[in-house]
């Protein structure tokens, strides 16, 4: 397998990043991850960050070297990571828990599927165009869900996300047969907010992923000027074998059929023994006990 993949988080005008990206690969298949800790909650930056390790750690434990069924993996750890937030939340005692978006993909077999939860994106350009893009769980993207005029809806407010004491809302695509040079972007909100999907699928289609995404980047951060949220992107180039430039790509021939490389941070032991529906039921039932009884207190000062 080859590709070319370049990751940049910046924090912009803002106390901390709670921004979280990264990669892991087999030497036959590829995940690429990214989180937005939600502003407004505590911890953000905790839950993306426990997004990312619960899902990278499931991804070790099943790519022996692929993923058998990928649908299915996406969604079990997708929900894995959204109980372990609660999880933490509820050990902790806290009154509300963290939240964040997520947006992954796996590439493997000549073929991409992704995930989505959220208002992190995913883009796929080919050949100079925009092939495809996620839609934004949030009321502006989905105006069929409310009543209100588009310029009275806030683009920023999400109905769903990890985290929150509700089963969460998330969308699987693929496979998506790749071709040579296709690109594909994951990004928080702070990149597509300030710049336009021409001016995305330009950049990736004039460069090469080490130069577009830094790029997109610093311009996101320029237009948003001070004030502006936590910028992040990853993006992967996939190359097929006979095109594939050993200078500035990855290439996983080198790994053992148990071979695994990864940037993200792991330590997530013993979370899988617990994850089926009864568990994530009791931990949202536990989260809705704590903010019932916040509020009692707070009703009786």
């Amino acid at each position: 397998m080859k590709f070319s993949v370049f990751q940049v988080s910046r924090r912009g005008g803002r106390e901390k990043n709670e921004d979280r990206m990264g990669y892991c690969y087999t030497r036959e298949s590829g995940l690429f991850l990214l989180a937005d800790g939600m502003g407004g909650h505590p911890e953000g930056e905790v839950a993306a960050q426990l997004a990312l390790q619960t899902i990278a750690a499931l991804y070790q434990k099943r790519a022996k070297p692929v993923v058998s069924d990928v649908a299915e993996f996406l969604t079990t750890a997708l929900m894995a990571a959204h109980h372990h937030i609660l999880r933490y939340a509820s050990e902790c005692g806290m009154l509300d828990t963290p939240r964040t978006t997520l947006v992954g993909a796996i590439l493997q077999n000549g073929a991409a599927h992704w995930i989505h939860c959220g208002d992190s994106r995913l883009y796929v350009v080919r050949d100079g165009a925009l092939l495809t893009r996620t839609r934004d769980h949030s009321y502006a993207e989905h105006r069929d869900m409310s009543s209100l005029p588009l310029d009275a809806i806030n683009r920023n407010i999400l109905f769903t996300c990890l985290g929150s004491p509700s089963k969460p809302v998330f969308e699987v695509v693929g496979p998506v047969l790749l071709q040579h040079r296709d690109k594909i972007m994951l990004c928080s909100d702070g990149l597509w907010d300030h710049v336009s999907d021409a001016d995305i699928v330009q950049q990736l289609t004039d460069l090469s992923v080490t130069d577009a995404v830094p790029e997109l980047v610093e311009r996101a951060l320029r237009k948003a000027g001070e004030r502006s949220d936590n910028v992040t992107a990853i993006a992967v180039e996939w190359e097929t074998p006979d095109h594939f430039d050993s200078s500035r790509g990855v290439s996983t021939d080198g790994l053992g059929g148990g071979g695994f490389a990864t940037t993200i941070q792991a330590g997530m032991d013993g979370f899988e023994d617990d994850l089926d529906d009864a568990a994530i039921e009791r931990s949202i039932a536990e989260i809705n006990e704590a903010i019932r009884r916040g509020a009692a207190k707070k009703t009786k000062i």
